[in-house]
């Protein structure tokens, strides 16, 4: 596997463990609906990256 490709499968792994966590933690135990809508807009953002990330993955593959 070259450089550029474990770029990509590193950096959407990366992505797929900060959107776990974020979902599973950090908007349920947000303070208050500020903080969740902010940690919303960033789930929202990762999903976003992932499914670039993705596409980009399948062109390594």
């Amino acid at each position: 596997m070259n450089n550029h490709d474990f770029n990509v499968i590193n950096q959407l792994t990366q992505e797929q463990k900060s959107l776990w966590r974020i979902e599973n933690h950090y908007i349920k135990e947000a303070r208050d609906d500020a903080e969740r809508a902010h940690w919303e807009t960033i789930r929202d953002h990762k999903k976003e990256t992932i499914a670039k990330l993705l596409e980009m993955a399948k062109q390594c593959l």
